[in-house]
């Protein structure tokens, strides 16, 4: 197939909807490595998603960064390809390749042809099984985290977040970014890196799928020729987080005309029994749009911001509530006053009955349109196994938003919301508002 033509079609592809039911297979292969699998074949494309539990909260001690480096110099050479090189010989194959680390993961996505798929694989497994780590790789990636560092210094979203995780998680690793600071990025090693690889990927770790031109038997034989030669584990899990933080404000002095909170407090894990009507809750709440009812009284009726919202944030290690608003300086004081008075509302009374219907009436619909393509159901079902949700959870989970009744909602929504623990950091230059604490 013609290179450019081949692009364009993996793009194409890689968005297609699935018209036909999802239909989730378990597989395990030959060597014992399991996956989730959807066979379409109606086009000659698989999206293939690898997550490994841990993520950057697995930095050894004094090394923070050193998983976000190394993350990002996988595809800067592998197996005595350096980086021009392997980027040439996935474009020969019309082949991506993403690396990302979160917090709790390191995820790799991989999209190819299936008239690709063997040359895509072997090249794919140099990066995760044999990549060089070169000074010079390692030199110029650095540069581009130093980069990103310095930038988050004069963006007050930025600043706001990295001080409310200080706030609320101390010196677990959830309390600093996971990119690290200049000072720990500029003293990272080859050592320190090659470190970070042992401490990330292990079979013990792995979660699998894949969506698209594959049968159960030839995704079996890929994870093998894959993953198989990993090692059986990777570093010891860190401990959980303990949440430090108490109701309040904190202001953090910054120039500019607008300030930027960003507020919450402690959470719900994903698998609490109450973790539906709690993300039910949050749609209505905070994390609908212009319908939410936070929305609605920040921004609609009284003007204070463009924009606000609210999600539920449950991690492996901790799990929070969260909300975000930018407001003029001279009426951030009031917008917190409103979603203060919000919070203690919706912890008292909780959703109307329309509330509730409203909100079951939208995810139930709007459910299908998270399918639009290969990928992102492939990144959809190997979430599904990190979180320990069942194989048949897509067909299933509608029934589980239509089941939540009223009374369950107002029950959740006393037990969730906290208003009194509800703390705010503040960045920029607000009228007539000061640190509390």
């Amino acid at each position: 197939m013609n290179r450019f033509f081949a692009v364009v079609f993996l793009i194409v592809a890689s968005t297609a909807p699935l018209h036909a039911a999802v239909e989730v297979q378990e597989v395990t292969s030959p060597g014992g490595i399991k996956a989730w699998l959807v066979e379409e074949h109606s086009i000659p494309f698989v999206a293939l998603e690898l997550r490994f539990r841990g993520g950057s909260a697995l930095d050894a001690p004094g090394k923070r960064g050193a998983i976000n480096l190394m993350t990002g110099l996988l595809e800067e050479g592998a197996a005595g390809l350096n980086a021009q090189e392997f980027s040439q010989a996935r474009e020969e194959l019309a082949t991506s390749f993403s690396y990302r680390v979160h917090d709790d993961t390191l995820s790799i996505s991989a999209r190819f042809l299936t008239e690709n798929r063997a040359a895509a694989v072997d090249l794919l497994r140099t990066s995760i099984m044999s990549p060089t780590f070169t000074q010079t790789a390692i030199d110029r990636v650095r540069g581009q985290v130093l980069s990103g560092i310095r930038g988050d210094l004069t963006d007050p979203s930025s600043i706001a977040g990295k001080n409310f995780d200080a706030m609320v998680w101390g010196d677990h690793p959830y309390g600093s970014d996971r990119s690290g600071t200049e000072a720990s990025v500029n003293g990272l090693t080859r050592d320190d890196i090659l470190d970070a690889y042992d401490r990330v990927f292990g079979l013990d770790r792995i979660y699998v799928s894949a969506v698209g031109d594959i049968s159960a038997d030839e995704l079996g034989a890929l994870m093998d020729v894959l993953l198989g030669d990993l090692p059986e584990s990777g570093a010891p899990s860190v401990a959980r987080a303990a949440y430090k933080l108490t109701g309040g404000v904190t202001v953090i002095p910054f120039d500019t005309p607008q300030s930027v909170a960003l507020f919450g407090h402690k959470g719900i894990t994903r698998d609490d029994p109450d973790f539906m009507p709690a993300y039910i809750l949050n749609e209505v709440f905070g994390g609908g749009g212009f319908e939410s009812r936070l929305m609605q009284e920040v921004r609609e009726k009284r003007g204070l911001t463009y924009g606000i919202g609210t999600y539920l944030a449950p991690m492996e290690y901790g799990e929070l509530i969260l909300g975000q608003v930018r407001s003029d300086n001279s009426r951030m004081a009031e917008s917190i006053d409103v979603i203060r008075a919000e919070w203690a509302k919706i912890a008292s009374t909780g959703l109307t009955a329309k509330e509730l219907e409203d909100a079951k009436t939208f995810l139930t619909g709007a459910y299908a349109l998270r399918f639009d393509g290969n990928a992102p159901i492939a990144r959809i079902m190997v979430g599904m196994q990190m979180t320990g949700l069942p194989v048949d959870y897509l067909r299933t989970r509608n029934d589980q938003v239509n089941a939540v009744t009223l009374e369950q909602i107002n029950r959740v929504a006393a037990r969730i919301y906290q208003p009194e623990e509800l703390h705010f950091v503040v960045v920029g230059q607000p009228d007539g508002l000061e640190s509390s604490n």
